[in-house]
C-alpha cells in the first residue's frame, strides 16, 4: 500500500510539473564554461542574470569538480546553484559536462584521465590517441552514468516537484574531430558486426549487413556509424534520468558550417542531417537542440523545428506537435540576439532562446536580449496561436505574408528613405519581430526595426512598385496614374495603431496612439531600429 501511495505521489508531482512547463518559455542565457566553478561565482552571477531580465540560467555542472575522488561525490556548487536560484525566482537548466565538452574530455576528473587503460581513448584511422573518450567502453560509460545517475537523484531529493530545475543537457556537443569516426580496438571490432535492425528499420533500408555494407565507407558512412553509437551511449544515461528524475532531456550540437566535411566539424553529433539515427538511438531524448554561431540564423532554425511526419502523429516530446521542437540552448551574444529571439518565438513557437556566456558580454551585446525578453515576457500572455516570426538584414530585407487575404509586406525598417543608418555605410543591425494575429483585422506587431504595411490580395497584386524619396513620397516620374490600369476590389487600412503593454492576465494597456507621421500617414505600422515596441494594429476594409 505504502509503495502504491508513493508511486502516486510522484506521478502527481509528474503531472503538476509537465502541466506548468507546457506553458513555460526559456527566455534564458547560458554562463560562460567557468562561471559556475565556485560558491562565489554563483552567488555573483545569478542576481546579474536576473537583473538582465532572464527567466532562466543554463548552468554547466562539471564533472571534475563533482567527483574529484572515485566514488566520491561533491554538490556543494550544485546546491548552492539551485538556492540562489530558487531566492531569486530563476529557473535553472544543468549541463552535464561529462564524458565530452565541445568532443573533448576535458572535464572528466583526474583519475579518469590518468587511467587510460581502463577508460580508453578515440584514436584515428593512423592510430594517433585523441583527449576524447571512446563510446565503445562499457567503463567509461559506466563511470559517467554512475555520476550523472548520482547527480539526477541528488537533484530529485534537492528540487522533488520540479520549481527550480526544469532540464537537463546531457553532455556537451558530443562529436569527432580530426576523424569522422573511432578507430580503436573497440570501435572496429563494432565497425565489423552487422547493423542494428532498429536502426535499419527506423532509416527505411531495405538491405541488411556490416555498415560498410550497408553505407559505405566514406566519411559521411562513418559519421552515421559514430552516430549511432553516440546516440545509444547517451540514451543510458536518458533512460537512467528519467527512472530516477522524470524531466525533459535535450541534447546541443556544434553546427556543420561553412562547408566542412566530418571530421573538421564535431561530427556524429545531434545535427538535423542525423536526426532520424538520433532519434532512433537516443528515444529518451526530447530535443535535439542546435547551438548557433554562424551566419544563416533562419535556416538552421528551420532545420531544427521539424513538423511530425504524417505516421508519426502518435510520437511524444514537449507540446506532442512537433518531431522536434525548437530551442537554442546557446546562440552568439551579440546586439542582434534579441531579434532573433523575437523570430525563433514568432516562427517556430520555440521552448527557448538563449545566448552564450552572457555573463561576459558587454551591456551593448546584452540590452537587446533585456528588451527582447521584456516584450516576450508580455506577449506570452496572450498565448499566441498563430504567430509568425521576421528577421531582416542588409541582404535578406523583406517578407510577404498573406494571412487568409490579408497580404503583410514586412521589411527591414531601414528600407524606409529617412534613417540616415540606412545609407551611412556601416552594417545595419538586423530587425526582427513577431506578429500574432488576434482575430480578423487585428494583429499586435512586438519588435524592433520592422515595418508593415496591409493589403487585401487584390490590391497587391495591383500594387506598383515607387521609388521612394528621402520624404518617403514617391520620386518624380514613378507614380504616373496615366499608364496604370484601372483598380478593381477593395483595399484595407489602418484602423488604429496603439503601443500598449500588456498584462498578467493578457489585458493590453494602451500607451499611445501611432498616427500622422508615426504611421506615415496610415500607410504603415513601424518600429525603428533601437526602439522595442508593442503595437496593436487594427484594419479595415474599403472601396
Amino acid at each position: 500500500m505504502q509503495r502504491l501511495i508513493s508511486i502516486l505521489i510522484s506521478l502527481l508531482i509528474a503531472f503538476n510539473s509537465n502541466a506548468q512547463f507546457k506553458d513555460f518559455h526559456i527566455l534564458g542565457g547560458e554562463l560562460s564554461n567557468s562561471a559556475a566553478t565556485s560558491v562565489d561565482d554563483i552567488e555573483e552571477v545569478l542576481p546579474r542574470m536576473k537583473r538582465l531580465g532572464l527567466n532562466t540560467v543554463l548552468v554547466p555542472v562539471y564533472w571534475e569538480l563533482m567527483e574529484p575522488i572515485e566514488g566520491q561525490m561533491d554538490f556543494a556548487l550544485v546546491d548552492r546553484t539551485i538556492d540562489v536560484a530558487r531566492e531569486l525566482g530563476l529557473k535553472i537548466v544543468p549541463l552535464w559536462f561529462g564524458a565530452w565538452k565541445n568532443s573533448m574530455s576535458c572535464y572528466a576528473p583526474a583519475w579518469f584521465k590518468r587511467d587510460v587503460k581502463r577508460f580508453p581513448r578515440v584514436k584515428t584511422a593512423e592510430g594517433k590517441p585523441l583527449e576524447i573518450a571512446s563510446c565503445f567502453s562499457d567503463n567509461v560509460l559506466q563511470a559517467d552514468l554512475k555520476a550523472f545517475s548520482a547527480l539526477m537523484q541528488h537533484i530529485a531529493e534537492k528540487d522533488p516537484q520540479r520549481n527550480v530545475v526544469i532540464m537537463m543537457q546531457i553532455e556537451n556537443e558530443i562529436g569527432m574531430l580530426e576523424s569522422a569516426r573511432d578507430h580503436s580496438p573497440l570501435a572496429e571490432k563494432a565497425y565489423r558486426q552487422q547493423v542494428p535492425l532498429t536502426l535499419i528499420k527506423a532509416l527505411d533500408i531495405k538491405k541488411q549487413g556490416t555498415w560498410a555494407e550497408v553505407f559505405g565507407t566514406d566519411n559521411y558512412a562513418d559519421e552515421k556509424f559514430m552516430a549511432w553509437h553516440y546516440a545509444c551511449y547517451v540514451e543510458h544515461l536518458a533512460k537512467a534520468a528519467r527512472q530516477i528524475h522524470d524531466m525533459p532531456l535535450y541534447v546541443n550540437a556544434a553546427m556543420n558550417s561553412r562547408g566542412r566535411k566530418p571530421g573538421e566539424y564535431p561530427s556524429a553529433g545531434p545535427l538535423a542531417h542525423l536526426a532520424d539515427i538520433w532519434k532512433a538511438g537516443a528515444p529518451s531524448i526530447d530535443i535535439l537542440a542546435p547551438d548557433i554561431y554562424d551566419t544563416g540564423f533562419k535556416s538552421w532554425t528551420a532545420q531544427y523545428a521539424m513538423p511530425l511526419r504524417p505516421q508519426e502523429n502518435g510520437a511524444s516530446g514537449i507540446g506532442g506537435k512537433v518531431k522536434n521542437r525548437l530551442f537554442i540552448p546557446e546562440s552568439r551574444c551579440c546586439e542582434n540576439s534579441g531579434v532573433r529571439a523575437m523570430y525563433a518565438f514568432g516562427e517556430h513557437q520555440a521552448l527557448g532562446f538563449s545566448p552564450f556566456a552572457i555573463d561576459q558580454a558587454s551591456p551593448k551585446e546584452t540590452t537587446s536580449v533585456t528588451k527582447a525578453y521584456a516584450l516576450l515576457s508580455q506577449v506570452f500572455h496572450l498565448r499566441p496561436q498563430n504567430s509568425w516570426g521576421l528577421l531582416f538584414d542588409q541582404e535578406d530585407r523583406e517578407r510577404v505574408i498573406d494571412d487568409e487575404g490579408v497580404v503583410m509586406t514586412c521589411r527591414h525598417y531601414f528600407t524606409l528613405p529617412w534613417d540616415s543608418r540606412a545609407t551611412d555605410g556601416s552594417t545595419w543591425l538586423e530587425g526582427g519581430a513577431m506578429i500574432i494575429r488576434l482575430g480578423k483585422y487585428d494583429y499586435v506587431l512586438a519588435g524592433s526595426g520592422v515595418v508593415i504595411d496591409f493589403k487585401t490580395r487584390t490590391e497587391k497584386q495591383q500594387e506598383q512598385q515607387k521609388k521612394l524619396g528621402e520624404d518617403g513620397f514617391a520620386e518624380a516620374g514613378t507614380n504616373s496614374s496615366s499608364s496604370a490600369s484601372q483598380f478593381s476590389g477593395s483595399r484595407l487600412g489602418l484602423l488604429s495603431v496603439d503601443e500598449v503593454t500588456i498584462d498578467e492576465h493578457g489585458q493590453m494597456q494602451f500607451l499611445r496612439r501611432h498616427n500622422g507621421d508615426q504611421s506615415h500617414q496610415g500607410r504603415h505600422a513601424r518600429i525603428s531600429v533601437g526602439d522595442w515596441k508593442i503595437l496593436h494594429i487594427k484594419l479595415y476594409e474599403y472601396r
